[in-house]
C-alpha cells in the first residue's frame, strides 16, 4: 500500500515524499487507519519495521489543524536514546506542519529542565518522555495534563523488564480518564497483555512477526571459547573492511571498553557506548555513529533498542545475551527497510544454553562453526536447552539389603543398641 491511499493530510504527504517515502510497512499499512479512526491500539511487531512511523503519522494527521497549545500527546519510552529517536523523527515528518514537541529525560543540566519544565507547564503538542524524569516533574505539581488525547507506550515490554509499571500506573493517572492509548511491544508477554486490559478500552490487535529477525539477516554462530574472541573479531572485520557501519554488542557496560581497548590494538578505530558516558558524550558518539565518521561502535544491551541508523552492515554479538529477546533486538539493528545484513554471535560453553533458547524463540537452527584453524579449536556445540536426566536419576541405587531382609544400616543400629544395653 501507497502512502496516497491512506487518509492523510496533503502537508504529510508532502513530507513523506521528499523524505524518500512511498510505501508503508505491514504495520503501518494495518495499524495507521484504526489509529485515525481513534481506536486504541495493541501492536506487536519486531524492531526495524517502521512502528514509529505507525503511531506517529496518524497523531501529526490529527494535529495540522490544531489552533491551541495545550498538550495533546503523551509518548513514553524506555530510554533517553529512543526518546531523542523519535523526537528527531517527529521533527522530519512535521517539516511541513506546524507542530511542537518537547522530549522529557534525565541526564541534562538545570538548563534542559528548564526548558522541559516551561513545555510541561505551558504546553506543546508532544511531549516524548522517560517515566523516571516524567514523574519527577508531575510530583511537583505545575505539569498540565487535562487535555491529552493521545497516549503512546512504546517498548512497552522493556519498560516492564525495567521495572517501570509502577511508574506507568501513576503517570496514567494524572491523564484524562477519555484518551486513545497506543501501546507498541516487540513481544507480547502475559504482563503486556494484563496492562493492556487495566489501560485500554477495546483495543485494535495487530500482530506481525513476533520475535523474529528481519528476512535480510544472514545470520552466523561461532563457536569460541573467551580467550579467543578479539582475534575472532580481527578476522571477521579483515574480511569486511569494506563495510562502513559495524555495531558489537556486549552484555555488560564494563566489557564494552575492554572491546574497544583490543580493537584499537588491532589498528581499528573504534568508539563504546554505555551509561557510563555521560548524556551529552553518548549523543556526540551516537552522531558520529550515523553520519558514518565513526565505522565501528561497541554497545550494551541498553542501546539495542534505542539506536534506529538506517545501512548497518554487519551486527556481532561479543558475547550471547541473557535475554532471548535482546537477540532479536541486536539483530534487528541491521537488514532494516528491506535492507540486507549479517549477524554474527560468538557462542562460549556457558552461553551454549542460552543460545539454544534464542534458536527456540526464532524457530530456527543456526548452523554452528568453528574458529578459523589459526586460532585453535573452539568448544563442541552441546544443545543445553532440555533438562536431561542424569543417569543417577534414571537408575536410583536400591537401597543395600541384609539377606535376612532388613537394611545394613537398621542391623548396625540393633548392634549397636545390644552392646550399648550390655
Amino acid at each position: 500500500m501507497t502512502f496516497e491511499e491512506l487518509d492523510l493530510e496533503d502537508e504529510l504527504l508532502e513530507a513523506i515524499s521528499w523524505m524518500g517515502f512511498e510505501n508503508t510497512t505491514p504495520v503501518q499499512e494495518k495499524a495507521i487507519p484504526e489509529i485515525l479512526k481513534d481506536k486504541d491500539v495493541l501492536a506487536c511487531a519486531q524492531t526495524g519495521t517502521g512502528k514509529t512511523g505507525a503511531f506517529v503519522l496518524p497523531i501529526l494527521n490529527k494535529l495540522v489543524h490544531k489552533k491551541n497549545t495545550n498538550i495533546d500527546t503523551l509518548i513514553i519510552v524506555p530510554t533517553r536514546e529512543l526518546a531523542i529517536q523519535i523526537e528527531q523523527q517527529i521533527q522530519g515528518i512535521s517539516y511541513f506542519v506546524s507542530v511542537g514537541s518537547q522530549t522529557v529525560y534525565g541526564g541534562g543540566d538545570g538548563k534542559d529542565w528548564d526548558v522541559q519544565k516551561e513545555a510541561l507547564k505551558n504546553g506543546t503538542d508532544i511531549i516524548v518522555a522517560t517515566p523516571g524524569k516524567l514523574l519527577s516533574h508531575l510530583k511537583l505539581g505545575y505539569v498540565n495534563f487535562k487535555h491529552v488525547r493521545h497516549l503512546v507506550l512504546d517498548e512497552a515490554d522493556r519498560m516492564l523488564d525495567m521495572g517501570f509499571i509502577d511508574d506507568l500506573k501513576k503517570i496514567i493517572s494524572y491523564l484524562p480518564k477519555q484518551h486513545q492509548t497506543l501501546m507498541f511491544s516487540a513481544t507480547m508477554p502475559k504482563s503486556i497483555r494484563d496492562l493492556a486490559k487495566r489501560i485500554m478500552h477495546d483495543p485494535v490487535e495487530i500482530s506481525l512477526s513476533i520475535s523474529k529477525p528481519a528476512e535480510g539477516v544472514n545470520q552466523n554462530v561461532y563457536l569460541a571459547y573467551d580467550e579467543q574472541k578479539d582475534k575472532l573479531l580481527d578476522v571477521i572485520l579483515k574480511e569486511r573492511q569494506h563495510y562502513e557501519s559495524i555495531l558489537i554488542f556486549s552484555s555488560t557496560k564494563n566489557k564494552v571498553f575492554d572491546i574497544v581497548k583490543a580493537l584499537k590494538k588491532f589498528g581499528y578505530k573504534a568508539h563504546g557506548i554505555s551509561s557510563n558516558l555521560e548524556q551529552d558524550e553518548r549523543e556526540e558518539v551516537l552522531r558520529g555513529f550515523r553520519s558514518k565518521r565513526i565505522r565501528i561502535l561497541v554497545a550494551t544491551d541498553v542501546m539495542s533498542r534505542g539506536i534506529d541508523i538506517k545501512e548497518i552492515n554487519m551486527v556481532i554479538n561479543y558475547d550471547v545475551p541473557s535475554d532471548a529477546e535482546d537477540y532479536v533486538h541486536r539483530v534487528g539493528r541491521t537488514a532494516r527497510a528491506n535492507t540486507k545484513g549479517e549477524a554474527y554471535t560468538f557462542v562460549n560453553p556457558k552461553d551454549m544454553s542460552k543460545f539454544s533458547r534464542i534458536e527456540k524463540l526464532i524457530e530456527r537452527k543456526i548452523e554452528k562453526q568453528q574458529p578459523p584453524a589459526e586460532l585453535g579449536e573452539g568448544p563442541i556445540w552441546k544443545d543445553r536447552s532440555s533438562k536431561k536426566k542424569s543417569f543417577h536419576s534414571k537408575h536410583k541405587k536400591k537401597k543395600p539389603f541384609h539377606k535376612k531382609g532388613k537394611p545394613k544400616n537398621q542391623q548396625n543400629r540393633n548392634q549397636h543398641s545390644k552392646k550399648d544395653n550390655k
